[in-house]
């Protein structure tokens, strides 16, 4: 993601890279800048978080796998400096998260919803913070709770799929940039939601388009902002 990233700042004539951080470098480098991007590791995220804070910049989160202490952070941190938090930044994976929502909406709680996702063979959190993005807008359509209402795959006698469940699969193999499926099925048909990432720049584009909108229009307003607002979906 860094270097995709990189190359797709060098592309945009918006934008300037003022410099690059990684593992065990100095912070300094975004006194100079008015945005950052963070797509790193989540123990990493906070040092970034306390120095935007500091100095007062943009941060554009990219990173999942965040502990509850971590994202409490990160909402303390949207009080002082606009931050803008997505697991997904691609404007397709966006989409996803909208249709979701309208299919679930006009479908009903007769659909049973599963989501199905599968990531490259090292990739460290399960399930995908899209995944679990994609279970939370199923959760507020149907009224669930993710921590109560989630199925993390099945195994052994399960006993019968009851209503008020949501199962999620994570599938790892290979190098698959990002697959996400959203099943929605009933007795006599099923409706399939799905999105492919073949490529890493869309995830830096989309991050891209959340800083200068940030810069543009959120500037001088903290507060905790994600993708959808940005492309004017919710």
């Amino acid at each position: 993601m860094g270097q995709a990233l990189i190359a797709s700042t060098k592309e945009n004539s918006a934008l300037e890279l003022v410099g690059t951080i990684d593992a065990g470098e100095s912070l300094d480098p975004i006194a100079g800048c008015d945005a950052v991007i963070d797509f790193t590791h989540a123990d990493a995220t906070l040092p970034v978080l306390q120095k935007c804070v500091e100095l007062g910049k943009i941060l554009v989160i990219g990173t999942t796998g965040h502990s509850n202490d971590v994202r409490q952070a990160i909402t303390e941190a949207s009080a002082k400096i606009p931050v803008i938090l997505s697991p997904n930044y691609s404007v397709g994976v966006n989409a996803l998260f909208w249709l979701t929502k309208k299919a679930a909406e006009i479908l009903g709680p007769d659909y049973d919803a599963e989501v199905i996702e599968v990531h490259h063979r090292l990739k460290k959190d399960a399930p995908s913070g899209t995944a679990r993005r994609l279970v939370e807008v199923l959760d507020e359509a149907y009224d669930l709770d993710y921590k109560k209402d989630t199925r993390h795959g099945r195994v052994g006698m399960t006993g019968e799929r009851t209503r008020n469940e949501i199962g999620v699969h994570a599938v790892r193999g290979g190098d698959v940039v990002g697959d996400h499926t959203v099943m929605l099925a009933a007795a006599g048909d099923r409706l399939e939601l799905i999105h492919r990432a073949s490529s890493r720049e869309t995830f830096a584009r989309g991050a891209l388009r959340a800083a200068l909108w940030a810069r543009d229009t959120k500037r001088n307003q903290p507060g905790l902002y994600d993708m959808q607002e940005v492309l004017g979906l919710s």
